[in-house]
């Protein structure tokens, strides 16, 4: 227990940061074409793995920070990382409002425009 509430601990704060989005956003983004049409699809399936990745988050936003169990966790820590590293690859020539690397970041719960 004592691990899952130090590894909370550390993820938090970055949780916070890297979702910016809340569950009801992030749920009528996810019913979108736009949120279809990007990301890498799984093997055999036809949802992308951040779209994948937006459900499970709504779930995590939706339970009290101290039901979070150590798979929620870990979950956290795998957004955290993906929204990271995302915004480091941020497109210089495109409409970054229209662009798939927005909506590929909002499929993982972060609006690059807010």
């Amino acid at each position: 227990m004592a691990d899952h509430t130090n590894d909370l601990d550390e993820v938090w704060p970055q949780w916070k940061e890297a979702v910016n989005m809340s569950a009801s956003q992030l749920e009528t983004w996810l019913d979108t074409e736009e949120s279809r049409s990007v990301g890498q699809k799984a093997s055999g399936s036809d949802e992308s793995v951040g779209h994948k990745s937006g459900r499970r988050i709504i779930e995590i936003l939706n339970t009290k920070r101290d039901d979070l169990k150590d798979d929620d966790v870990k979950h956290m820590h795998k957004v955290v990382g993906y929204v990271h590293r995302h915004l480091a690859q941020e497109p210089s020539k495109e409409d970054i409002e229209s662009s798939k690397w927005r909506y590929s970041l909002m499929n993982w719960g972060h609006d690059p425009l807010k």
